[in-house]
Order: C-alpha cells, then sequence, then structure tokens
C-alpha cells in the first residue's frame, strides 16, 4: 500500500525565502513515530534553512529552528501546521 499525499504546498514569502509542506498518510507508523503521517515542513531559502519540521524513520518527531534540532510532540496535523506557523 502507498503512502496517500494529505497536503503539498510551496509558497513563495519573500523575495529569498519560502515555505514547504508536504504531508503523507501512511499505511504504518514511521518509527518512531506512533502516528500514521509523514511530514516535511520547511522555512527558509535555498541555502538557509530557518525552521523545519520533519518525522524521519530512526528520528522520530523533531524540529530545527535557528539552527538547533528539537523534540516535537505530534498531536495532529492540524497541530502541526498550527506550530509551524507559529515558528515561521
Amino acid at each position: 500500500m502507498r503512502a496517500l499525499p494529505l497536503i503539498r504546498r510551496r509558497v513563495v514569502l519573500a523575495r529569498d525565502a519560502f515555505a514547504e509542506v508536504v504531508v503523507w498518510r501512511v499505511h504504518e507508523p514511521v518509527k518512531p513515530s506512533s502516528h500514521l503521517f509523514k511530514y516535511r515542513l520547511f522555512y527558509g531559502a535555498p541555502a538557509e534553512e530557518r525552521v523545519r519540521y520533519d518525522n524521519e524513520r530512526g528520528k522520530g518527531d523533531h524540529r530545527h529552528v535557528a539552527g538547533r534540532e528539537l523534540t516535537y510532540v505530534f498531536v495532529s496535523v492540524d497541530q502541526l501546521l498550527d506550530d509551524f506557523e507559529r515558528d515561521v
């Protein structure tokens, strides 16, 4: 069973910055996450990451803000989008 794309958006926010949001529904959790979503949210420029949320295999849910990697507690896709927007 393949992942089901739920959201795929890219928005240019300034001449040198953009946001990209990609969320899939997966058939089993991306370990060590326990939910059924795979996601990648990015804000920055081509050579400069300012904010990123993701849940890569082996690391689980986390976010990168101002060069620091922090644990992220996933509640829902709606909360994820709100938290990302707040950090941006």
